[in-house]
């Protein structure tokens, strides 16, 4: 038993309690190493096994195919931003396309603008960035040979997300920023050029973050850039050319464990990460006045699930009770207000079914109370 609450921050987030508990064991002295994981060399026996089953773990779960590498950086989704563009776009002459689908796309652009041509090809802006683009909409916004098309399969602060994999022509490379849905359902990794994903929401803590990267874009990318910011180094020096976040490293390694071993694969961690996505979109569609939901239903994000009340003072109402209860993070993001539910892979469905119970309690009192049902505007 433990005094920890259900912690719905959109991350760093919650991790599974197996995987803390096996840390906790383990923080002092390593089985037959003698020394904690924090202390441990990167060149060392114990984290050249860690890092090696690390990815053999990550190519099962997702089922990567060859001509794929899968490789470790620090920085974030952030450093990412500036290394895609640095890596495929600086000095090709051609111009990138940009799907924008809320802040993180929005971010990604303006840093890939600073090594090249870019191009807005779709954006849900003027709606409040609720939704995102259907396949035909999404084919007949892309321009011809772009140097790549970039998207952002879960928008953490909106909570909206891609349901199924974006479609571009063939011969364009598909990056994705999939940081926030990453292991948290199946992935054609085949349709992708590159992905990235801070680790930070599903894959383990702030620290580390892992790309993916198919073998001939290895090739476009020039000569002249910082080592450390070159894809080919991180590929060469097995993602140890400097010291690697060795620690982050090792919970992503417990983490694909817990996955394949305590819940059974991505697809089964699929199915319940929907199930427990309905539970709190259930209240929201039987109460839509009060709770009114910000991404438009067919966008709606298993991981983060966004919504506003009739007031800010009923909202910060909610957020009180709701701590008090045990329900902590439940804030949204300041650039949008409101309620932001992060249900990752790791949030127990308990701790969902609480929450939904808890909303459907705090209607019934307002109700009760005569709150009037219009809804906070956006």
């Amino acid at each position: 038993m433990t005094d920890r609450a259900f912690n719905f921050a959109a991350g760093p987030a919650i991790l599974p309690l197996t995987v803390l508990e096996q840390a906790q064991r383990d923080l002092v002295s390593l089985p037959d190493v003698g020394a904690s994981p924090l202390e441990v060399g990167h060149r060392s026996p114990w984290f050249s096994a860690v890092i090696e089953e690390t990815r053999s773990n990550l190519r099962d779960l997702l089922a990567i195919p060859d001509g794929y590498q899968v490789v470790f950086c620090q920085g974030g989704a952030s450093m990412q931003f500036s290394m895609v563009a640095m890596n495929l776009l600086r000095g090709t002459g051609a111009t990138a396309d940009y799907v924008i689908t809320g802040s993180w796309g929005s971010k990604a652009i303006a840093e890939a603008r600073k090594e090249g041509n870019t191009r807005i090809a779709w954006t849900g802006a003027d709606e409040g960035f609720s939704r995102v683009p259907g396949t035909e909409e999404l084919l007949g916004s892309i321009a011809e040979g772009p140097a790549y098309v970039h998207v952002t399969s879960n928008e953490t602060i909106q909570g909206v997300e891609f349901p199924t994999t974006p479609i571009v022509p063939d011969e364009v490379p598909l990056v994705a920023d999939v940081s926030s849905d990453f292991l948290s359902r199946p992935i054609d990794i085949g349709r992708y050029g590159l992905l990235y994903a801070g680790a930070q929401k599903n894959a383990g803590p702030a620290g580390v973050t892992v790309v993916i990267v198919r073998d001939d874009l290895l090739g476009r990318i020039p000569d002249g850039l910082p080592s450390i910011l070159d894809y080919r180094t991180y590929v060469e020096h097995g993602s140890r050319y400097n010291t690697p976040p060795v620690f982050a490293i090792y919970i992503v390694l417990l983490v694909t464990r817990w996955l394949r071993d305590d819940v059974g694969g991505i697809d089964e961690m699929h199915k319940r990460n929907r199930e427990k996505a309905d539970l709190l979109y259930d209240v929201l569609d039987a109460a839509p006045m009060f709770f009114r939901g910000h991404a438009q239903t067919d966008a709606r994000s298993l991981m983060n699930v966004t919504f506003r009340l009739p007031s800010e003072k009923l909202e910060a109402t909610f957020l009180a009770k709701a701590a008090a209860r045990g329900l902590v993070e439940l804030k949204g993001h300041r650039s949008l207000g409101g309620i932001r539910a992060s249900i990752y892979n790791a949030m127990p469905r308990e701790g969902v079914e609480a929450l939904a119970a808890f909303m459907r309690e705090f209607h019934e009192r307002a109700s009760e109370s005569g709150i009037e049902e219009r809804p906070t505007r956006i």
